[in-house]
């Protein structure tokens, strides 16, 4: 795995063990969305997208997501990337494969977070900008 999805998806995973102590809701304009359909490569590579909108970040900002199919209990990471929280409206795409079991083309339930690891004191304090939680569809490429 390259570094900076490992980090990122690092970064992501300890902040959501230390998501009580944060807060857990936007600010009004904040948000982050999920388009209706994802992708699979013929290689096994899925690709999910979305826009989100954020400000008054002080730390770094990331977009995280998961998907699952057939079983609600088994969430698939699907990459991370970076964001920009100045007002106004950007894309965001994510792309991986996932570790077990293969996903297939038909519905799919994806979750994507927009959150800011925030400096506080010696720890890194997670901040959510935006939650969104949709029903989609899985198409091959």
């Amino acid at each position: 795995m390259p570094v900076r999805p490992a980090l990122v998806t690092g970064l992501v995973a300890a902040a959501l063990l230390c998501a009580g102590v944060g807060p857990a809701t936007a600010r009004a304009g904040e948000s982050i969305t999920v388009d209706p359909t994802g992708r699979i490569a013929a290689d096994g590579t899925v690709t999910l997208s979305g826009t989100y909108r954020c400000t008054a970040a002080t730390g770094p900002v990331f977009v995280s997501s998961s998907v699952s199919q057939a079983d609600p209990r088994v969430d698939h990471g699907i990459g991370g990337s970076g964001a920009l929280c100045d007002g106004a409206e950007h894309r965001w795409e994510n792309s991986g494969k996932v570790s077990a079991g293969p996903l297939g083309a038909g519905p799919a339930h994806v979750e994507a977070t927009l959150m800011e690891l925030r400096v506080s004191g010696i720890a890194l304090l997670p901040v959510f900008h935006g939650l969104q939680e949709q029903d989609i569809t899985l198409v091959q490429d």
